[in-house]
């Protein structure tokens, strides 16, 4: 996780810095410092802001361009039905 997925991640959920501390059981300083990109925080820091972060709804994107967005959940969006439970009852 980068720095600007989590700003983008907590600006999605609509979190300050104290929600996502108070979320992930880490201080706030901590989660301003790894925003701005500074010091180089231990991997199981960044795991709990992570985890704290999808337990709100977030899907993280990793790709060419790493990115967040909304999981369908928090998002309200119905996923529909998965093609290994496509049965001649679902067509009704």
């Amino acid at each position: 996780m980068t720095p600007a997925q989590s700003r983008a991640a907590r600006g999605l959920l609509g979190w300050s810095e104290a929600d996502l501390a108070r979320r992930s059981g880490l201080d706030e300083g901590f989660i301003k410092g790894f925003e701005a990109g500074t010091g180089d925080p231990a991997s199981g820091r960044i795991e709990a802001l992570r985890s704290a972060l999808m337990q709100g709804g977030i899907v993280f994107t990793d790709g060419v361009s790493p990115g967040v967005r909304l999981s369908e959940q928090q998002r309200g969006g119905n996923e529909g039905t998965r093609l290994d439970e496509l049965t001649t009852e679902n067509d009704r």
